[in-house]
Order: structure tokens, then sequence, then C-alpha cells
């Protein structure tokens, strides 16, 4: 099948938004999307972005029944890791259910190691749920390991009345 990866633009936003809520309806967590399209363009793309994005595109032949030729997404950043230095996080993956199988998550997170590397980072940090055992497979195939098994690393997170209590301390 054919596809092609290119940077994100201000005008995917309304793409990536789209398909930030068909991951979270597929991991089952919509509830907790609240990023918007207009959040997306002020972020990734302003004069300082928080985050970069890759698209994977196919030919007008090939687009969905719903008319859409963008059928994934990485997004991610750069981060620094206190052990080995420069390091790449990436926020999401994700490719649409009817085009998985066809190399374009492989593609998309090999241009996200290409870009680490070029960076100068050493490692590539991302989370998968772990009832997701087709992307856990997949990430472990391509030479990935769990560091919540190998290291003991749990991801935490604080939000909402908890971050503002916390930054009161």
């Amino acid at each position: 099948m054919a596809f092609s990866l290119r940077a994100a633009n201000l005008d995917d936003c309304k793409d990536i938004a789209r398909m930030i809520m068909e991951l979270a309806e597929y991991e089952n967590l919509a509830e907790h999307v609240k990023v918007t399209q207009k959040d997306l363009e002020q972020d990734g793309f302003s004069n300082n972005p928080l985050f970069h994005g890759i698209i994977a595109e196919v030919p007008e032949q090939h687009k969905t029944k719903e008319g859409h030729t963008k059928i994934g997404y990485a997004l991610y950043f750069h981060a620094y890791s206190s052990w080995s230095g420069r390091a790449i996080y990436m926020e999401d993956l994700y490719v649409m259910p009817e085009f998985r199988g066809k190399g374009v998550g492989k593609a998309l997170i090999s241009k996200v190691a290409q870009l680490g590397l070029a960076a100068g980072s050493h490692q590539l940090n991302f989370t998968v749920l772990d009832w997701n055992k087709p992307s856990v497979d997949f990430y472990l195939s391509q030479g990935c390991f769990d560091i919540t098994t190998t290291m003991g690393y749990h991801c935490m997170r604080c939000e909402g009345e908890a971050l503002k209590h916390l930054a009161q301390l």
C-alpha cells in the first residue's frame, strides 16, 4: 500500500484532533481527552512548539470511506534523561484500524527514532496500555522493552485539583 510520511503542519490539526479522539476511543479513555484543535494549533505550531508531529498520508485513491487521506500520526517532543542525556518522548502513535498491519506504524516509530538520533537522543520513551497486547507485541518485536517489568518504574501523574494542591506546598 502506498503511503507517505511528512512533518505535521498547522493545517493538520483538525485531522490530528480527530485521530486523537479515535485513539482515545480505542483505548476506552475518550472522556479524558481535553485538547482541542485550537490547543494543538497553539501548542504545536507557535514560536516555541511544545510538541512535533508526523503525519501518515495515503493518496486520494486510497482515502477512507469518510474521505480521509491522513490515516496515522505520531506526536513527540524532546526530553532529557538525568542518566543518559538527550531523549525523545513519543506521546502518541496511531494508525487508523483499516490501515494497520501495512507498515504505517513501523514507519512512524522509525521516523521518530531517526529524528531522535539526529537530535542526539540516546533513548526513545513512550507508554502503552497493559491490555493492548498487539501494540505491546509490536514494540517488543522492534527491540523495545518494558521498563515497568525490567526496571520497576511506574509512570505517575498528578492533575487537576491534586496538581493545584501540590503546587501550594
